[in-house]
Parts: structure tokens; sequence; C-alpha cells
């Protein structure tokens, strides 16, 4: 757990702009909800594209959203794995017109839980409103950044900035992990892209590495990482730069590991979506300017999955593609790992998961 005097430290890095959710002032007759109000009239009014305000007690914004979840039940699928998508989406529309008020950096309605980064991320805007999906992501990145996350690979928590991706499964990690236990190169330098929570890098460092070259296109991943090392071994140890796949790093190095979206992009993705979805410039990119960065020596790492072919969302897989078509590196191994069940709490239909795996691709210079 975060000490008090690591939670109200100031940012350490400055000319970076975190992201987070803008603020919302309005200035215009917002619908009223509260557990004496109707629930079709303002599922309604939602659908009409006019704003709800949440008040009295802050459980009544989640009976709302317990309430659009059975109406959107009732109007569309929600087994395939793209039904789900779409349901996704029309439920982050409508549920984004929900508001919740913040004075004094405080939730005003009775019962709220108590958020640090409503403070932390908006120091100069202290009332404001906020829709009630934010706040909720507000809340829960918060108890992770306190309480911090226990990584199986790892011997420390990780404590992830807001907005930051950190793994939720592990297989992947474990995989890494056990080939790292085999590793016989060289451990002078390495690049992590995409370096997000540090998973990786710590992975390496704990492994014997001496440098670590990190990037992220996300600022929250390197305002966190900055953060949390802070003047540690750590620090001395993992460099960050925030940039597009290699960012500043032109050096050669030994090994570049890289874990990116594992599937491809869709109409209805936004800016925190960038390490779920690649876009398709994305490997062409990596793997043209990886060539340039690999001692001849080296290895070139890639944590993927199978997810997009089992569940039909494209055919290509874009590992294989650059092995038979890019001339650039060739296969050293491939290791694969069938995930683990989904949880039985969880209420949507994930029976690919049995088919799915994760995958370390380890590619040398051709």
């Amino acid at each position: 757990m975060l000490s008090s005097q690591h939670i109200i430290k100031p940012l350490m890095i400055t000319g970076i702009n975190v992201n987070k959710p803008e603020p919302i002032v309005s200035g215009k007759q917002l619908e009223l909800f509260n557990s004496a109000t109707d629930v079709k009239r303002t599922i309604k009014a939602l659908e009409a594209g006019k704003p709800v305000l949440i008040t009295a007690f802050y459980s009544n914004g989640l009976l709302l959203l317990k309430e659009l979840h059975i109406h959107l039940n009732k109007k569309l699928p929600n087994k395939s794995f793209q039904e789900q998508r779409e349901y996704r989406s029309a439920y982050h529309k409508l549920s984004n017109l929900i508001l919740i008020e913040i004075v004094a950096h405080k939730l005003i309605v009775k019962k709220s839980p108590s958020i640090g980064w409503l403070e932390k991320l908006y120091p100069e805007t202290s009332d404001f409103l906020l829709t009630f999906p934010q706040v909720q992501g507000l809340n829960s990145a918060w108890q992770w950044y306190i309480n911090g996350i226990s990584i199986p690979v790892l011997r420390n928590k990780v404590h992830p900035y807001y907005g930051t991706y950190f793994p939720t499964r592990f297989d992947h990690l474990i995989l890494f992990d056990n080939w790292m236990k085999r590793y016989k190169g060289l451990k002078k330098s390495a690049m992590d892209i995409g370096i997000g929570s540090g998973v990786l890098s710590f992975l390496m460092i704990k492994h014997g590495f001496q440098e670590v070259f990190g990037t992220d296109t996300n600022p929250n991943a390197i305002v966190g990482l900055t953060e949390f090392m802070g003047d540690t071994k750590l620090s001395r140890k993992i460099r960050l730069d925030f940039g597009h796949l290699f960012g500043i790093w032109e050096k050669q190095t030994e090994l570049i590991v890289f874990n990116p979206p594992w599937l491809p992009e869709s109409n209805n993705t936004d800016i925190f979506d960038e390490a779920m979805y690649y876009n398709k410039n994305l490997f062409p990119d990596f793997f043209t300017e990886a060539k340039k960065r690999l001692l001849p020596e080296g290895k070139l790492i890639i944590i993927f999955s199978n997810l997009a072919q089992i569940t039909h969302v494209t055919k290509d897989h874009p590992v294989e593609k650059e092995l038979l078509e890019g001339g650039r590196f060739q296969l050293e191994t491939c290791l694969k790992k069938t995930v683990k069940a989904a949880s039985d709490k969880t209420k949507r239909d994930q029976h690919w998961r049995s088919s799915e795996e994760v995958e370390l691709w380890v590619l040398t210079n051709k």
C-alpha cells in the first residue's frame, strides 16, 4: 500500500499532460434521477440524448446503470463476440449521459466513495460534473493505485496510475518469465515498447538486465512510472520516453520486447483503447524500426494471442504475416500457453476462452 506521503506527492514530470476525463460544465437544465424517479422515463430521456444528473445517494447511479443493462438486454442480442462489442458500444453511449456532481473535489451525493484522483488530477478545478462511468473508473483506479496489484511473477506489487494499462490476466507474463529464466544472451540493455505499468520491464530487471529503455504513447504510463520509481534503484535502471514505438531510443540493443494490442481497431475505440486495439500501420512500422535497433545476435520478443482469429475478428496474424512477407526476421521459436477459463462470475459468453492461447514469438535477424 502507498504511504500518505506518496499519495500527496505532486507529479514529478513536467511538460506532459495526462489523459483524464474532461470536466463537464453544464449550463442547461438536467433531468434528475433518484430512487423515486420513473426509470422508463429516464431511459427514454437518455435515448433522446438528454443528460441525467444523479441526486441524493451514490447508489442511485448504480441503480440506473443496472436498469440500463436490463433495458439493453431486452433490445440487443449479447452472445457472439461481435454482438458483445455492439452491446458495449450502445451501453457506453447511453451510460455516459448519466452525470454526477463534484464539489470541493468530492462527490456531492451521499454515501459516495472517497476518490483521491479528483484532487490529484484536477488541482485547479474543484467544482464540476463527470459522467457516472468515469467516476466509477476513477474510483476503481484509485483503489488499484493505493492498494497495489499483486502480479504472480513479481515480488512487489505494482501501483498503476489512472488510465494506464495493467494486466488482469497473467498467462502471458508467466510465459515470458519462464522464457527469461532460460535466456542466455547478453543483458546489458533491452527495450520495452509500450511499457504500460512497467511489468515486463520489472521482469527484465529481475532477471539481471542492467538497463531497460521503455516507451509509451500514453502520457499516464510515463507520468505514473516516473512517480512510482521516484529516486529508487529502478529509476536508474529503467529510462522512459513519451513517444511512439521506439521514441528517442536509437541505440541498438540485444533484446526488444513488445506486448502489443491483440485486436485490430474498430470504429468505436477511444484514446484509452490503444492498449487493446492496433491500427493497420502499427506492426509494419514496428518491424521496420525494430530491424534498425536489434543487434545482429539480438532477439525480438512479441507477446501476442490468437484472440482475434478465434473470435473471427480477422484471419490475419501480424507476426505470421511479417515472417512470410517481411524478409527481415526469422522464427527461432514460438511458445504457446492455453489461458485459464473465464471466471464463473462473468456474465459474458466467453466460450472461445477454451481455445484461446497466449503466444511468445522469438524472432532473430535474417
